[in-house]
């Protein structure tokens, strides 16, 4: 069962939301439509339904935060990753040449070579004087560039094998097809040859990460950063990218953004995860609207931090029919809002709000939200979804009684 669809089959026995008894067909948002069906988005949107159906959720109060949710990658810097690469293009090719194709191109194993320069760097970064600090970051730099030549070679030297390998792999299909014409059938030489097409794929993308991680190492040497946006921090996680949150002791995490909308009870009403950084203030509308549709009911309050701080939030917040919207401003505000943000009920709101971040270190600490296990976007959207489902099923089981 495709991972995306693991939980839809038990949707099937709930009630569609979008086909309630005595609605009429409405036209379905494809945005609206795409998040819904990420990670069990049948089942959890179902789920919601029925709790609304019983009056089991409250929407009178809203609050929203966002956080980090990091992928499943270690630290990364240039050097680690250079090594890395070098040592699976040589792993890689060996799984081609054990599945039968490119067993007489050689390749040159040089995972040692790129090891002893990673160790290098290593042994230099645990000098402590200013002078050796100096000079320990002059012999990082060019230990650094020398690995991304090493790399730049190794990927030079593996296209050649990945070009016979995928000779291989077509006169292979080819016998196959042949033989199944005939009403043959060989199921090891069909083994070898689903080994061969997953191998010359895996070799296909590590090359072509390869290159993209040489190119950042290159530019940085060069004295220029690379976009965050853009930035490649695994070879095999394509979509987590550096994110400065601000945390002490976790200036950036490496992952994806996140945010979660809850109300007084905890039920988490809506969440989105999102790859880079995107800023928080758009987010927020869009989000309040799909929950107004899920549940048929427009919050009174709607609360956030800072991060959300825009007139143009409030505005659209207003237009949708949210009477009191709490959000501290950026910047310095006028008189005027500065004696709002100071008023009573203004204050015991914020502090309500600061609520969310216990409903976030709870997603964390219980359901999975530390770390995605997943890769790409469509696998963090995934597992942050099916963790939403449980905390829900928990809450809303609670409240039902």
């Amino acid at each position: 069962m495709r991972r995306g669809r693991r939980f839809d089959h038990l949707a099937a026995v709930l009630p569609d939301p979008d086909r309630r008894q005595g609605s009429a067909p409405e036209h379905v948002d494809e945005a609206d439509l795409s998040l819904r069906h990420r990670g069990g988005g049948r089942l959890h949107e179902a789920l919601l339904a029925k709790a609304a159906e019983a009056k089991l959720l409250r929407t009178n109060r809203l609050r929203a935060d966002t956080t980090v949710v990091p992928a499943d990658v270690g630290y990364p810097t240039d050097s680690g990753l250079l090594a890395k690469a070098v040592r699976r293009i040589a792993t890689t090719a060996r799984r081609i040449k054990a599945a039968g194709g490119a067993r007489r191109t050689p390749l040159r194993d040089r995972g040692r070579a790129a090891g002893r320069r990673a160790h290098g760097i290593a042994a230099k970064l645990r000098l402590r004087t200013a002078q050796g600090r100096d000079e320990a970051q002059r012999t990082v730099r060019r230990i650094t560039g020398e690995l991304a030549d090493l790399a730049g070679r190794a990927a030079a030297d593996a296209k050649g094998l990945l070009a016979n390998g995928r000779r291989a792999l077509r006169r292979a299909a080819i016998k196959a097809r042949a033989l199944a014409a005939a009403g043959g059938k060989d199921a090891a030489a069909g083994r070898r040859r689903g080994a061969l097409r997953r191998a010359v794929n895996d070799l296909t993308e590590l090359l072509e990460v390869t290159g993209k991680i040489a190119a950042q190492t290159r530019q940085r040497l060069a004295g220029i950063t690379p976009a965050g946006s853009t930035r490649r921090v695994s070879l095999h996680e394509p979509d987590a990218r550096p994110i400065a949150k601000g945390q002490l002791g976790k200036p950036v995490q490496f992952g994806y953004k996140g945010q979660v909308l809850d109300n007084e009870d905890g039920v988490v009403l809506d969440h989105t995860l999102e790859q880079g950084n995107p800023a928080d203030a758009p987010q927020l509308a869009p989000a309040v609207k799909r929950v107004i549709k899920r549940t048929g009911r427009k919050p009174r309050v709607v609360a956030a931090d800072r991060g959300y701080g825009e007139a143009g939030v409030d505005d659209a917040l207003h237009q949708m029919g949210v009477r009191n919207v709490v959000i501290p401003r950026k910047g310095k505000p006028g008189k005027a809002r500065q004696a709002a943000e100071h008023t009573p009920a203004f204050r015991r709101t914020v502090k309500w709000r600061t609520g969310s971040e216990g409903r976030i270190s709870s997603l964390k600490r219980g359901y999975g939200w530390d770390r995605t296990r997943l890769d790409g976007t469509e696998g963090a959207r995934i597992w942050t979804g099916q963790a939403v489902l449980a905390h829900n099923l928990v809450k809303i089981g609670a409240l039902a009684g």
